[in-house]
């Protein structure tokens, strides 16, 4: 009798409730600071680039927050999202661990972002806003939002960073085909972009240079257009943890639970939403999982990074938040998996990550590609490059489990498909890739480049 592979839930089983992790984290919370005055923020402040619900939900201690009706309607179109257990790539390891993937991609974008894309549109179109702006790395993000802001008849401004801008043109094309403009970060458009030029003409940009250009234009709007980003904040973490409260329902139904959980990580958003909900169980019910995030080399905020108050931002008009950062300046290298290239990390994770509640570690772009050529070619999907940082380490430990010869169960979530990534494994295949380690002088000197915080540090 085969093996089942599959774990399919009902539109009945799409969750009704956000997880919000700090009514149980069990550290507290870190003040977000004024930029400019670097006390802590108002509503006042944030209310000239976000709508009110979107602030009080950043704020929140409640445990469970109700999803829209209108939001839970368009989830419809994609959730519940499968649970499959790798059974070819466990085969092809010839390891005892039993391998599971919730697999984001199957969402209208491509990825796990629709789950607050969705959310932040309904809520500005609830407060009235015609247009919105944002920033994206890759591409998934941006996708996500176009999408989720014509389902709700909004405008969209989205600042591309400039490397994957030319990198992933196809993701360029489909925020345009859901109506979005879209820009090449450092743009002229905006003040904090025409600094960057001026110093540098041939800037590839960052995500720090394109938050800096999506959050002047909606602070400089006198309130025609609100921001929107895809990561970092706790109220695009907490709209991820539909992925994480289904994954929990169809683990049961798989009859295990999981020894570890892991998710690549570039601001926090899919690995806390998968990952946040098994914490819980962790603190209130006794379990003891793992929880695993998978960074970069060239970008190690978490495993190498300062843990410090910081602008998340360039051009230092976002608020100051405590956070593993390798420096707001930071300029990353033109690496593929270009939703993993911020400079900092949500300050949530990363006060769990500082108190060991959850761990991190870094992995090699060609480790990575190895890693998601090898899925592809057990599993029949091809995941994103950010996704396959995941993947690496899911294979890492699986590894560990056949030289060992415990039977661990391993769930990672494969954040997005790689449809629109094909020229980077293109690269990969020529061995046009390189590995990049980011050098030992640069994180020695984050720390003169930190704003002075006294009253908080």
């Amino acid at each position: 009798m085969s093996e089942q592979t599959r774990f399919i839930l009902t539109e009945n089983d799409i969750p009704r409730f956000w997880y919000n992790i700090a009514a149980d984290s069990p550290v507290p919370p870190t003040p977000v600071l004024h930029p400019g005055t670097k006390e802590p923020v108002t509503p006042d402040f944030l209310s000239a680039i976000f709508p009110m619900e979107i602030i009080l939900q950043e704020i929140s201690t409640e445990r469970y927050i109700e999803i829209p009706e209108p939001v839970y309607e368009a989830y419809k179109l994609y959730r519940p999202t499968p649970l499959i257990r790798a059974l070819r790539l466990e085969k092809a390891l010839g390891t005892p661990a039993h391998i599971y993937y919730k697999y984001e991609g199957v969402s209208p974008s491509g990825s796990h972002k629709s789950n607050t894309a969705l959310a932040q549109a309904f809520y500005n179109k609830v407060a009235g806003t015609k247009a919105m702006t944002t920033e994206t790395g890759a591409g998934q993000w941006g996708s996500a939002l176009s999408m989720a802001c014509k389902f709700f008849g909004i405008d969209l401004e989205v600042y591309m960073v400039k490397v994957s801008y030319n990198q992933k043109p196809y993701r360029r094309y489909l925020m345009e085909t859901f109506g979005a403009h879209v820009y090449a970060s450092p743009t002229h458009r905006t003040q904090a972009g025409r600094n960057i030029l001026a110093q540098d003409p041939e800037s590839p940009g960052s995500l720090g240079i394109a938050i800096s250009e999506a959050v002047e234009v909606a602070a400089t709007s006198n309130g025609a257009k609100k921001y929107s980003l895809g990561s970092v904040l706790n109220h695009v973490l907490l709209h991820q943890t539909v992925i994480g409260e289904e994954a929990i329902k169809q683990m049961d139904l798989a009859g295990e639970y999981p020894d570890m959980v892991i998710g690549c990580v570039g601001g926090g958003s899919n690995f806390a939403g998968i990952a946040f909900p098994f914490l819980r169980e962790n603190l209130k019910h006794g379990h003891r999982t793992r929880l695993i995030a998978v960074e970069p080399k060239a970008a190690p905020s978490l495993t190498r990074g300062v843990y410090a108050f910081d602008y998340g931002d360039t051009a230092q008009m976002a608020p100051i938040v405590k956070m593993y950062t390798l420096g707001h300046d930071f300029i990353p290298p033109s690496i593929h998996a270009g939703g993993l290239r911020y400079h900092g990390m949500a300050p949530a994770l990363c006060a769990l990550y500082d108190a060991g509640y959850i761990e991190a570690v870094a992995v090699g772009q060609l480790g990575t590609f190895e890693a998601a050529i090898q899925f592809a070619q057990s599993e029949g999907i091809l995941p994103a490059p950010e996704s396959a940082h995941a993947i690496r380490t899911a294979i890492d430990e699986a590894l560990k489990c056949k030289e060992t010869g415990e039977k661990k169960v391993i769930l990672f979530n494969l954040s997005g498909h790689g449809h629109f990534d094909l020229s980077a494994y293109h690269k990969y295949l020529a061995g046009e890739l390189e590995d990049y380690d980011f050098p030992e002088e640069a994180i020695a000197s984050i720390k003169e480049r930190l704003p002075e915080v006294k009253a908080f540090a």
